[in-house]
């Protein structure tokens, strides 16, 4: 199972950067039933081609179909290893969701550019034969190039299969053909091999919104895609909604602008204030340390003053789930080459820490017991000595305002101790004392008049000409 999408628009190699794939490397991912890979058979100024492998083991597949039963052989032997279909689809969305996002980091002005393009698809299955092939792809602009394939070559009074080799051609941008590709492949072939639910209405309008609607055959499409006629039904309601109520998008806009007025969480305002202190000390290379599950590296590996992210984290379950929500196989491979993950403890000295221009450190320390606190700032400040560090922590005296807490207790229950605005300052002085840093302390979050902001960070800048410290202790 392949497809095959060639540009001819010199230079015919921009089409590695519209894809985020490189031409001189083989990526491959695993798709749920099978392996994916996309490699170029041809890159030159004139031509250059990207070639989209599927290995699907239809064993896998049928033992995966929990609830569905076939009988005799059909769900080991059959067409999805070697003919275009809904599998094919699933694989384009999995290794170019970010070219069909429209997003081109290294070119953006590619974006949107239209190229000379060419699809070719081997073995695809066509229900409605030639003259589907030609009502879904000629109204998109695409010449369209086909040759039936024999049932066998050796017989030829058997006639032809409902298969077909089918070449594309036209003038398009890259993230529009791909989004044909992904809708109307299983549109030809008339089925799909995975469960569809609600959710898939708002895909194929997320992939055919520009172009759906206007589509002569929209009802068809939209009918073979969902495959239940309700959600036809609701797709084409809500695609003919588009454009027609200048009240209703005037309600949207609305919506929008209420939604961005409600309050926002304190951990999305504690990640956004590092964020902006991390922009603010100038980027660079930056380590998040104690990482978890990388909420905030997702923030960074986009941040654009931002060059390199190391996350850390002594849990290897932690940096496991940080690494599925980064999602590094819908990444551009220029974002994906900035992040990396490393498993360690912040209490011992690391030469992988060394050399970084940042460190963050967000609601990492009340986590360590006290007594290990000091061992903590030696790794930090005396052995990786980054440039800057980022650091918050919980404000003690704010609890009084959370019933469930009260004044001297804790905000959870792995928590080793929270700092008072005034212990916080006074351990913050510490470091400036022994490690040459000065530092500056802020609120994040609504503050009580009395009892301050709920999180309080600190941003320390190491001096120009520190005093020299006291040696660090070796852990």
């Amino acid at each position: 199972m392949l497809v095959s999408l060639t540009s001819t628009t010199p230079d015919a190699t921009d089409l590695g950067f519209l894809l985020h794939k490189h031409p001189d490397r083989v990526r491959s991912v695993d798709v749920g039933f099978g392996r994916a890979h996309v490699f170029y058979p041809q890159a030159s100024p004139q031509r250059c081609t990207a070639t989209l492998f599927v290995e699907v083991d239809p064993i896998a597949l049928s033992r995966g179909q929990h609830g569905r039963r076939s009988s005799g052989l059909e769900p080991y032997v059959n067409d999805r290893p070697y003919a275009a279909s809904s599998l094919l689809s699933v694989a384009l969305g999995r290794l170019y969701r970010t070219a069909m996002s429209g997003t081109c980091e290294a070119r953006p002005e590619l974006v949107e550019q239209p190229l000379d393009l060419e699809v070719d698809l081997p073995v695809v299955p066509v229900r409605g034969g030639e003259p589907m092939l030609r009502r879904l792809f000629e109204p998109l602009g695409y010449e369209v190039e086909f040759a039936p394939i024999a049932l066998d070559e050796r017989f030829p009074a058997w006639g032809d299969s409902r298969y077909f080799s089918v070449r594309l051609s036209g003038r398009h941008r890259v993230r529009h053909t791909l989004e044909h590709l992904f809708v109307l492949l299983p549109v030809l072939d008339d089925r799909k091999h995975y469960w569809i639910d609600q959710n898939e209405i708002d895909k194929l309008l997320r992939r055919g919104g520009d172009w759906l609607g206007s589509h002569p055959e929209s009802e068809l499409i939209s009918r073979r895609y969902l495959r239940f006629g309700q959600f036809a039904r609701e797709a084409l309601s809500r695609l003919a909604d588009v454009g027609e109520d200048t009240d209703s998008l005037d309600e949207q806009q609305d919506e929008i602008e209420q939604a961005a007025e409600r309050p926002i969480s304190l951990r999305e305002q504690r990640l956004a204030s590092v964020l902006a202190a991390v922009r603010a000390v100038g980027g660079g290379r930056v380590v998040d340390l104690g990482c978890g599950e990388g909420r905030l590296l997702q923030r960074l590996v986009s941040e654009p003053s931002v060059t390199e992210v190391l996350g850390v984290d002594v849990s290897v379950g932690a940096l496991e789930r940080a690494e599925r929500h980064l999602l590094p196989d819908e990444m551009s491979e220029r974002r994906r080459e900035r992040i990396s993950l490393l498993q360690g403890a912040l209490t011992y000295t690391d030469d992988r820490l060394c050399g970084f221009d940042a460190a963050t450190v967000v609601e990492v320390i009340e986590h360590i017991d006290s007594e290990r606190l000091g061992a903590f700032a030696d790794v930090v400040f005396g052995h990786a000595s980054p440039a800057s560090v980022v650091l918050t922590t919980p404000n003690r005296e704010y609890n009084a305002n959370f019933a469930n807490v009260g004044p001297t207790g804790l905000r959870h229950g792995d928590h080793r101790f929270e700092w008072t605005r005034d212990e916080f300052a006074a351990w913050a002085q510490g470091i400036e004392d022994r490690f040459g840093y000065g530092f500056e302390i802020s609120g994040i979050g609504h503050p009580d008049p009395v009892c301050g902001s709920p999180t309080q960070m600190a941003v320390f800048r190491r001096r120009a000409e520190p005093d020299a410290p006291n040696p660090v202790s070796q852990i």
